[in-house]
């Protein structure tokens, strides 16, 4: 009976551990979220060159160009500013930049001077109905606690016929899976002491929609598919929506 009652003890306590570091690493507190991106701001960019092996570049530079940006834009969950630079040095268009880290910002505005970067929340967003052309979101859109109210007001700030641009990790190549569930983390804990951050991008990824979710969620909010286009073999997806 003592030795049942022991080991009953050692597996509650190791399934409280367990449930206690998932519930952390996929906190996705508004709170907790901005505190861990203004946490790893000075190494982010370094971060994804090493997850992404140098290809995240590539791909943005190769979204950016395949759509005819003009008007007003709002690049949410903006981070250092690498959509919103890259809009800005290739079209004639008002950019703005929108992110909560306030570290993040500090590095975008550092970068792009000529750009408006702002500090607000995405599921509530200081601008008026109808104000933009197109919005776009990169890598950001699964870190936000209410999907449903960011889409509300993503929609909202659109103008008709406006363009919402999404862009993220795919689910249609299994390799890409393979290295990002279980190289990357390894690349990762070469070079960093605190995996905690990197550990919640990865479980994030597994955990947010596939395409094809990812379309009727967009669809749910009255927005209407465009295009889709992936990347490096189904590893990053883009989605064009429109108002």
């Amino acid at each position: 009976m003592l030795k049942i009652s022991i080991y009953s003890f050692f597996i509650y306590r190791i399934a409280l551990y367990f449930l206690f570091t998932y519930n952390f690493f996929m906190d996705k507190s508004p709170d907790n979220i901005k505190k861990m991106f203004n946490d790893i701001a000075s190494s982010y960019d370094f971060n994804n060159m090493v997850i992404s092996f140098g290809l995240h570049k590539l791909v943005k530079k190769k979204v950016v160009k395949s759509i005819d940006f003009s008007g007003n834009v709002l690049d949410l969950c903006t981070g250092t500013g690498d959509i919103a630079g890259l809009i800005s040095n290739n079209y004639k268009c008002n950019v703005i930049g929108l992110d909560f880290s306030i570290e993040m910002l500090k590095i975008a505005k550092n970068r792009y001077a000529h750009i408006d970067f702002i500090e607000g929340d995405c599921t509530n967003l200081p601008f008026a109905n109808e104000s933009f052309d197109f919005v776009t979101i990169s890598f950001g859109l699964r870190n936000i606690e209410n999907y449903d109210k960011a889409l509300d007001e993503i929609y909202r700030v659109l103008k008709p016929n406006g363009k919402f641009i999404h862009l993220d990790f795919g689910k249609k190549n299994p390799i890409a899976n393979v290295i990002y569930n279980f190289i990357v983390p390894k690349l990762v804990s070469i070079f960093y002491k605190n995996l905690v951050p990197y550990d919640y991008l990865v479980k994030s990824k597994k955990l947010f929609f596939d395409e094809t979710q990812l379309i009727s969620l967009f669809e749910k909010h009255l927005f209407n598919k465009v295009k889709t286009k992936s990347y490096l073999l189904g590893g990053i997806s883009c989605q064009v929506m429109q108002k």
